[in-house]
Order: structure tokens, then C-alpha cells, then sequence
């Protein structure tokens, strides 16, 4: 007992002396122990009183940490970054995204467009904390989360084009084409799967690395893009885009470094987003 005084310490809880007298003796009287040697104007701990004393005191502040650390839960804040693909299943991590705006509006988050190859990289150097990638991708140094939905190749080209007339194409119909293809890595081991290892029979006449940029070559006559649907609004457009028959498609998945240590803001979001896919 601090005060050493059951009168200064009942007025300073605000209580009457004889209720701070009766808490105490009914307390020793729980324990079975003695806590306290009584004098005449003071009053002292004994040893096993001041043993108790020593442990509510931890207790008490481990209690005011825990709380404390809840708060500043509470209050997260930092920046998470993406990079992602594109790709329509991108909106699940948007809806995501939204979701953890409502519980944790100080968190920013940073989308980076780019392909799977620069996802790795950054994803390696700390830069990213996530990457959206296209299926199929080696994931061995990844723990990731596969993604609702699929998107279907086809080819992006000028509404006006010969073949902007049929509702779909064949593989084999990449042979009459001048194409402009995805940079990314698998891009041509995905082309052997689809056509048996006869790709040296396509005529490839430029790369890209966004979607955005082959859209406007494709518009500048430069060649015919292959891509996924749903990246380029081709509405009020002067393209058209014209998916595969059979259908080709391809998913997505969210990866994140194997035993990494994500940090607040982006454990917020992991969390946010696995229980929205649940």
C-alpha cells in the first residue's frame, strides 16, 4: 500500500476509511494470508503482502498493455502495395480493398499495374507486399490465394478487320495475323501448350507490357493484340475484341513471399481478403 495510511488512502479513492478497512480484511480473509501488520497511525505490507502487491501490479500493467496494443489496432495505418496484372479478377482485390477502407480509413493502398515478371522482382526486394498474377505461374516461393473467376483470350483488333466480323477465331487463325504479344515470361511456352509447339509459324511484331499501349498500336495498324477480354473497354470504340473457340482462359492468383513478415496495414488486407473469398 503506497500510503502507508488507511485514511490517505480512502481519500484519495474517494470511499469512507471503514469500507477501504473492510475491503482489506475481506481480501486477507480469501487469500488465507496476512497482508498487512497494523500500527496505530500506519500501516505496512508483510512479506506475502508485498509479494501480491508486486504481482497485481504486473497484472495491472500487462492489462493496460493489451488494451493499449487493441487501440492502436484499431488505428492502423501504412501503405499496402499491389502489383497486379490486368485482369478482371482484379476486382475482388478492389472490392477488398473498399471493405478495408470502411474499418481502417488511415490505410492507403498503391496499385502498380506490370506483368508477372516485375510482380516477382518487387515482390523479392520488399517493394510489393502482393502481386496479382495470371495463371498458370510458378508460385514455389509464394504462399498465395486463388481468385473467383476466369478471363478468355481472344484477340483485340480494329472493328473494321476481315475477321472482326466472326463471333470467334481458331488458333489456327493466328497464322493470317500480324500479332502483338504480352512480354511476360510463359508467354511463349503458354503459345506451345495451345498449338503444339508450332509457334514458329506466328508472325510476332511487337510486345507489350500494358494492355493500354497494344490497344493503340492496334488502332495505329501495327499488328493484332492477343490479350484477355475485359482489360479494354471496347465500347464507342473503333475495336473489337473476338475470344477463341474452344475457349482458352486463364485464372489468377494473389501471391505474397513464403514467411515474410507482413506488416500491419497488409496483414489487414490478407485478412480482409480471405474472409471475403470464405
Amino acid at each position: 500500500m503506497r500510503e502507508q495510511n488507511i485514511s490517505r488512502a480512502a481519500e484519495m479513492l474517494h470511499v469512507s476509511q471503514p469500507t477501504v478497512s473492510r475491503q482489506l480484511k475481506d481480501l486477507e480473509d480469501e487469500l488465507g494470508l496476512t497482508l498487512f501488520v497494523r500500527g496505530t497511525r500506519s500501516i505496512q505490507l508483510t512479506n506475502s503482502g508485498e509479494y501480491f502487491a508486486s504481482q497485481v501490479d504486473q497484472i495491472l500493467s500487462l492489462t493496460d498493455k493489451t488494451l493499449q496494443n487493441l487501440h492502436e489496432e484499431q488505428q492502423i495505418n501504412g501503405r499496402v502495395v499491389i502489383g497486379s496484372a490486368e485482369a478482371r479478377t482484379f476486382l475482388n482485390v478492389a472490392q477488398s480493398i473498399s471493405t478495408l477502407q470502411q474499418h481502417y480509413p488511415h490505410i492507403q493502398t498503391s496499385i502498380i499495374s506490370t506483368n508477372a515478371d516485375e510482380i516477382r522482382t518487387s515482390i523479392k526486394s520488399g517493394y510489393f507486399d502482393f502481386g496479382v498474377i495470371m495463371e498458370p505461374a510458378d508460385k514455389t516461393d509464394y504462399d498465395f490465394i486463388h481468385l473467383p473467376g476466369e478471363s478468355r483470350w481472344g484477340i483485340l483488333m480494329p472493328g473494321d478487320a476481315p475477321l472482326a466480323k466472326k463471333d470467334h477465331l481458331q488458333l489456327r487463325d493466328l497464322a493470317q495475323m500480324k500479332l502483338i504479344l504480352s512480354s511476360q515470361q510463359g508467354m511463349t511456352g503458354l503459345l506451345d501448350d495451345w498449338l503444339g509447339k508450332s509457334t514458329a509459324k506466328i508472325n510476332v511484331v511487337a510486345t507489350y507490357n500494358l494492355l493500354y499501349n497494344a490497344a493503340l498500336m492496334v488502332s495505329a495498324g501495327v499488328g493484332y493484340a492477343l490479350c484477355l477480354d475485359g482489360i479494354i473497354n471496347t465500347n464507342q470504340s473503333d475495336l473489337k475484341f473476338v475470344p477463341f473457340e474452344p475457349r482458352l482462359t486463364s485464372g489468377a492468383s494473389i501471391v505474397w513471399r513464403k514467411g515474410q513478415r507482413l506488416s500491419l496495414a497488409a496483414n489487414a488486407f490478407l485478412l480482409q481478403l480471405q474472409h471475403d473469398l470464405n
